[in-house]
């Protein structure tokens, strides 16, 4: 038995492991001479890592061997990158974030249709280089009940919206009563079949989305202590518009108990959603931001926001300096928008939104997570190990944004500590104090918890991917570990398909409760008549 010496440093316990030196076959994989960075305890020295049955079971001083070996001088030995807000959730998206230190991946804005989401999961079983994790989808629930959607293709989970967009009723019908009641039971499925939350675009349905039914959709969520992660209501909006929906999101949440995430706030007043955040985080509240460390966004063309009434008439932009076609690489007038908005309202473009300069700022900020609401470039599905000059082109977040994030640190002099947290442990922190067990015991460098670790150059490390070649992967990564084994060496990845569920555990009954008038003239009158209008009115009520 190896005996433990605790270190108090700060307000911290370190448990690092000592006295007898490991024996080769103590360790499955060691990690050697690396700077070990821990962002919870705030640990930053140099130390061995011995890893034993997919876990961290010893840091120490010590000289350690194991049946693998990564020698680690100069470089970090950090918890492996997560990202709540990946929409690349194919073998393919898994290859390319690995490159970028992506060990964990979720979507909690697009989501998952809910009826699909035991399925989703068994569809990347044993074939997932990196770990995967899928909200239950708001705006996929009304396509189904208010489009008629069906069919396998709702298995791709955020990949289906490319189908589901091509009719409207989704974003634009107010549902009455019943086919609220309907959108709600189809969220609820989704979250007993283990979903980690839930995911809403109420910002690409705010004709359609009224805010009772956005209430009782974090509701919903709130039931099981689940977070909604949202598209708020105004994004894209202004300085003004752009806080309001951030409100909407906080307020309900507040009101619910229930954590809440909001996505993206990196547009116009960011200061003050980052300002709300903050305050309500100290007061013990789990709610919480993430940011994209890009001065452009990524959408399809029929976007609410984006079309000529709102993009120019409201918001003053012009399409000829704002919005790329990623295929051509050309800035859109009014007339090829309109022309391809006919032919392919779903196409994916490059939006941009705010000043280049503001981008290094985010990742200074306090309690934030990094997400780089990757879309996938075509071909969306197929065999992992594609050549990657065969990929079309997209934002170059989808392959850059870790590597981009560790580079502008280095040009801006960001404290690594902070990166680290942003990148990994904030997202792990808040999902985990849901009670998330995946998430408990990742995002971090301690004894005991899961062997996801990246090793990597702090110097050479850097995003490679551009807006005009956005799918070209992240280099200086040494090796990326998930779940104890390693899936990629320099820059090369394996074929190691270790990644594990990120989910709760299924459950054996629903939690829905259907809403009426009934129960709402209950709880919340002295009286009320039986005419009143109800919480999903088709008249555009209360």
């Amino acid at each position: 038995m190896k005996k433990q010496r605790y270190i108090l440093t700060g307000t911290f316990l370190l448990s690092v492991m000592s006295a007898v030196p490991a024996l080769a076959q103590d360790y499955d994989l060691v990690i050697n001479n690396g700077r070990v960075m821990d962002p919870e305890t705030l640990y930053d020295d140099i130390a061995n890592v011995g890893i034993r049955d997919g876990r961290i079971v010893a840091i120490t001083k010590d000289e350690l061997t194991g049946a693998e070996t990564v020698d680690a001088t100069g470089h970090i030995v950090a918890p492996g990158f997560i990202d709540t807000h990946f929409h690349w959730q194919t073998p393919i998206g898994y290859r390319v974030g690995l490159r970028d230190g992506l060990t964990s991946s979720m979507d909690f804005e697009a989501g998952c249709a809910g009826s699909y989401i035991a399925a989703w999961y068994e569809a990347r079983a044993g074939v997932s280089h990196a770990n995967y994790g899928c909200a239950v989808s708001h705006e996929l629930a009304r396509a189904v009940v208010l489009d008629g959607a069906e069919g396998d293709f709702l298995v791709n989970g955020p990949i289906a919206a490319l189908e589901t967009r091509k009719k409207s009723g989704w974003s634009v019908t107010r549902p009455t009563l019943e086919q609220g009641n309907a959108i709600l039971e189809e969220i609820d499925k989704g979250l007993q079949a283990g979903a980690p939350g839930i995911g809403s675009t109420v910002g690409y349905m705010r004709e359609g989305v009224s805010s009772r039914e956005m209430f009782e959709v974090q509701k919903v969520g709130a039931r099981y202590g689940r977070p909604t992660g949202a598209h708020t209501r105004y994004t894209l909006g202004t300085d003004t518009t752009e806080n309001n929906g951030a409100q909407e999101l906080i307020a309900n949440a507040l009101a619910l108990g229930a954590p809440a995430m909001v996505l993206h706030f990196n547009n116009p007043g960011w200061r003050l959603a980052q300002q709300m955040i903050v305050e309500l985080q100290e007061r013990g509240h789990n709610i919480w931001g993430e940011i994209y460390p890009y001065a452009a966004g990524s959408t399809t063309l029929n976007a609410s926001f984006l079309q000529p009434d709102s993009w120019i008439g409201q918001l003053g932009n012009r399409y000829e300096d704002t919005v790329l076609d990623p295929v051509t690489n050309e800035y859109y007038t009014l007339e090829t928008f309109k022309t391809d908005m006919a032919a392919n309202p779903t196409k994916p473009i490059v939006v941009f939104k705010m000043p280049a300069e503001d981008a290094p700022k985010w990742l200074t900020l306090k309690g934030v997570t990094v997400a780089s609401d990757a879309l996938p470039p075509e071909p969306y599905f197929g065999p992992w190990d594609i050549p990657l000059d065969q990929l079309g082109n997209t934002h170059p977040r989808a392959a850059g944004t870790r590597g981009i994030t560790i580079r502008f640190g280095r040009e801006n002099n960001i404290p690594m500590m902070q990166l680290m947290s942003i990148l990994s442990y904030n997202a792990a922190k808040h999902l985990g104090d849901t009670g998330l067990k995946a998430m408990q015991e990742r995002g971090r460098i301690q004894t005991g918890m899961v062997a996801d670790i990246v090793v990597f150059d702090p110097e050479t490390f850097t995003d490679n991917s551009t807006y005009e070649k956005g799918a070209v992967p992240s280099t200086g990564m040494k090796a990326v570990i998930v779940n104890g084994q390693v899936a990629l060496r320099d820059d090369k990845v394996l074929p190691v398909f270790a990644g594990q569920p990120i989910r709760f555990e299924p459950e054996d009954k629903p939690r829905f409760e259907p809403i009426s008038v009934e129960a709402w003239n209950a709880e919340f009158s002295t009286g009320m008549p039986s005419d009143f209008t109800g919480a999903f009115p088709a008249d555009g009520g209360n």
